[in-house]
């Protein structure tokens, strides 16, 4: 009898929070025997600081990827383009069963569509996601990912009802719970043993250790996206509102280098501090910090102040409040079940949701349904058993 042909998993990473859900994937995928499974980790350098990346790589347990297609940054469209014109000749020649995309990234739909061209079944990982706002690039990117995918696997029932809602057959809808929450749960213990808080001045002054006694309260801030931060006027508004809030407690900014280069460009750092003291505060920057560091300072955090969605599910399963600096959000079980409040960009609305958790009113919220530490062991099992009745 001929032994069959272990099963070829192709895994894409483009962005750092693309390494944080491909971790748990790769790590339930080399478990399989090489009999079963060979897998091909590529990353398409779409966040290309190298130091950074490797940083996640190593903290996440994650392999070395065996290809970088080193894209680098650039508009969507040329973007788009590089990856799938660098994508297509790897496809053909390691010749995958089955191409793993995860997210909402260029480098998530770019690969999809290279690999359904080529007759390749695609897998998506967070699939169903919705904000119902086109003017995000994410948003078009997760429409067009899960039209052209064969396995859709969604975090959230949300997700199950839009694909259904879109017509997508039930056949390729799974939910399976959040991949981002295994690496949570996997890393949490480990996370909190990491000298930021330290690092950064929070413990108490005098402190000598980030293991004797709690951190001095404070909030933590992630701010990224487009809406936010491309217009002066706009991140103007944000940053006062912000600083007001920061006068009540400290707020921890780890800022994307696209909005570094914008506070540059805008002449706004007279809104932030480098450095704080026990009578100022504010809003304190920092460059980009490890997973593990960041994971540390939301897990101890009186509060978190983001436009990101992945950290809107980390918040829910850590219990610490989140305030949305957006109009909507692709993830509403953390506002229906989690610690998730959307409040926008109003700065009334920000002070009176930031006063509010500050009186000890903030959401407690619950962990969803399945966001267990075990989404990545379904993901594998159901590829694993469709695609080798398919051999």
């Amino acid at each position: 009898m001929t032994k069959p042909k272990p099963i070829r998993v192709l895994v894409v990473a483009g962005a750092r929070p693309n390494f944080v859900k491909i971790a748990p994937l790769m790590d339930r995928l080399s478990s399989l025997t090489s009999g079963e499974a060979e897998t091909l980790l590529l990353h398409t350098g779409q966040h290309y600081d190298e130091a950074l990346s490797q940083l996640f790589f190593d903290q996440l347990g994650i392999p070395r990827p065996q290809i970088n297609l080193e894209v680098g940054s650039g508009p969507h469209g040329k973007q788009t383009a590089e990856i799938m014109a660098r994508f297509e000749p790897v496809v053909l020649d390691w010749k995958p069963d089955v191409v793993v995309v995860v997210g909402d990234v260029n480098s998530t739909l770019a690969c999809a569509l290279v690999a359904v061209k080529l007759c390749v079944p695609v897998a998506h990982v967070e699939a169903g996601l919705r904000s119902f706002d086109r003017t995000m690039p994410e948003e078009i990117n997760r429409l067009l990912t899960d039209a052209i995918s064969d396995f859709l696997f969604a975090s959230e029932p949300s997700g199950v009802e839009n694909l259904r809602r879109e017509g997508v057959a039930e056949e390729k809808i799974h939910l399976v719970g959040n991949v981002m929450i295994d690496s949570l749960q996997k890393f949490l213990r480990v996370a909190r043993q990491t000298s930021v808080l330290r690092d950064l001045g929070l413990l108490p002054y005098g402190q000598p250790s980030a293991t004797e006694g709690k951190p001095r309260p404070y909030a933590v801030l992630t701010m990224h996206r487009p809406s936010n931060v491309d217009e002066k006027e706009k991140l103007a508004s944000l940053l006062e509102v912000l600083g007001e809030v920061g006068q009540q407690i400290p707020i921890l900014f780890p800022a994307h280098p696209r909005t570094q280069e914008r506070l540059e460009r805008f002449g706004l750092q007279s809104k932030v501090r480098t450095r704080w003291t026990e009578a100022d505060c504010g809003v304190l920057v920092t460059g980009p910090i490890g997973y593990l560091e960041f994971l540390h300072l939301m897990s101890e955090a009186t509060f978190v102040l983001t436009d990101s969605g992945g950290i809107q599910e980390e918040t829910t399963v850590l219990g610490v409040p989140c305030l949305t600096l957006r109009e909507n959000t692709e993830r509403p079980i953390t506002v229906e079940e989690g610690t998730n409040t959307v409040v926008g960009t109003d700065p009334v609305c920000i002070l009176t949701a930031a006063r509010a958790i500050l009186a000890g009113k903030g959401k407690k919220g619950r962990t969803p349904t399945l966001w267990d530490g075990r989404a990545a062991e379904r993901i594998v099992a159901i590829l694993m058993d469709r695609l080798m009745s398919a051999a």
